[in-house]
């Protein structure tokens, strides 16, 4: 009987410690593997700065287009950019021009 009663002395003062240390090492894991983790946490601010860099490039577009397009309103026609959607649109050009194929991959703007 000694046997088993110096048994439940051990676990019964080494249990609050081991129970303390699995509840730390859980807290410890989700701090840096769990989804609002250090780990998820950098993945994150990988994801915003892709965003970020894709929505320069939108704007960048989209101010290259607004500028186009402002040369073609009744308000401020440009003559230049008339004449080029008009010969790209007919599909001609002068007999001193010289004409330069692009291939889809090349772009201009």
């Amino acid at each position: 009987m000694s046997l088993a009663r110096e048994i439940k002395r051990r676990v019964r003062i080494a249990l609050p410690p081991v129970i303390f240390l699995a509840i730390t090492a859980y807290f410890g894991w989700n701090a840096t593997q769990g989804d609002r983790g250090l780990v998820a946490y950098a993945h994150r601010k990988e994801l915003q700065a892709q965003v970020l860099a894709d929505k320069a490039g939108a704007q960048a577009e989209r101010d290259a287009w607004e500028t186009r397009v402002k040369g073609l309103r009744p308000q401020h026609l440009n003559p230049d950019t008339l004449d080029e959607r008009a010969r790209a649109m007919l599909n001609l050009a002068l007999p001193d021009e010289v004409i330069v194929k692009l291939s889809p991959q090349d772009k201009l703007f």
